[in-house]
């Protein structure tokens, strides 16, 4: 059971890990969202977002071989990913790449579920 939690911790961090690269500017962003970031101060926020994810992502990763730490970034995991589909869904009207990420996001959701449910079931059995 501990290598299910690890595993899908560690695909829920390679997920949050994959839009790092729009750190590097306006056009990497362009190419992952399928929008413009002409406007500076929005390639500032989504580049800093980038900047978030990358954090998140190492913790993911990180914590699938820390054993104490998993349930937080049960946690944080969940928040992200359910908070981006909750505003997605809500908000509709998305083009194809943010399409993409919602899909991700499901399947990082999945994962989290599975993961948790590993991980409550392995601490219960003893």
């Amino acid at each position: 059971m501990k290598y299910l939690v690890s595993a899908m911790l560690i695909v829920v961090g390679v997920i949050h890990l994959l839009p790092v690269s729009g750190v590097i500017g306006p056009e990497r962003l362009a190419s992952l969202y399928g929008l413009r970031f002409d406007d500076p101060n929005l390639a500032i926020l989504m580049r800093h977002r980038a900047v978030l994810f990358g954090l998140l992502g190492a913790f993911l990763v990180y914590a699938a071989f820390r054993p104490s730490w998993q349930p937080v970034a049960f946690l944080a995991g969940l928040v992200s990913v359910v908070s981006f589909l909750w505003i997605a869904k809500t908000t509709g009207g998305y083009n194809a790449a943010i399409a993409r990420v919602y899909m991700a996001d499901l399947v990082a959701l999945a994962c989290l579920v599975v993961g948790t449910v590993a991980y409550v079931w392995a601490r219960t059995r003893g």
